[in-house]
């Protein structure tokens, strides 16, 4: 289990918060103080579950997706994921591998294993998946929200999503209480 996804078998099952992602988007990234503000108000009662969708005009986008889950792999993947989402303009003008390879180094993670992990593509099927899933669900763009029923697209405008992930958050967890 990598931790993207980890929850515990003691409590009661969090809401779930899948987040539509292309590491290379800066709406994504504009969309990371809604999810630390949403993490700080539901703790563990709120999953967020990083799911990709490199969009086609991103370039390292798909690399970049690979390289987050074998930060996960890690231990490290919300790290690694704001860490380069708030370098979306470095990404662009530095590109590729070797940037992301840069980051899971300053990070502390195992720069050589990310190298390796790029090379033999050991995350393209989790990548290949997500975006399959989301294509399927209408995902078009990122970031895209998908909590109980209802998708959220932040990628037209994120006005009000915050709150309206906040509405269908505490209605669910007042339904399991």
């Amino acid at each position: 289990m990598n931790d993207f996804s980890a929850s515990s078998a003691t409590r009661p099952a969090p809401v779930v918060l899948d987040v539509w992602c292309d590491l290379q988007c800066p709406d994504c990234r504009s969309a990371l103080a809604d999810l630390g503000a949403l993490r700080a108000r539901y703790g563990d009662r709120l999953e967020l579950r990083l799911r990709h969708f490199p969009l086609e005009k991103n370039k390292h986008a798909f690399a970049a997706a690979q390289a987050a889950e074998e930060a996960a792999e890690q231990g490290s993947g919300w790290p690694y994921v704001e860490a380069v989402l708030g370098r979306v303009e470095e990404l662009d003008r530095k590109g590729g591998e070797a940037f992301l390879i840069e980051v899971a180094r300053e990070l502390g993670l195992d720069s050589e294993e990310f190298d390796t992990a790029l090379i033999d593509g050991r995350h393209i099927l989790i990548v290949d998946a997500d975006q399959a899933e989301g294509k399927a669900i209408g995902v078009t763009g990122t970031p895209t929200y998908v909590i109980g029923d209802e998708r959220l697209d932040g990628g037209k405008s994120q006005e009000g999503l915050r709150e309206r992930i906040e509405e269908i958050t505490d209605r669910l967890l007042a339904e399991q209480a």
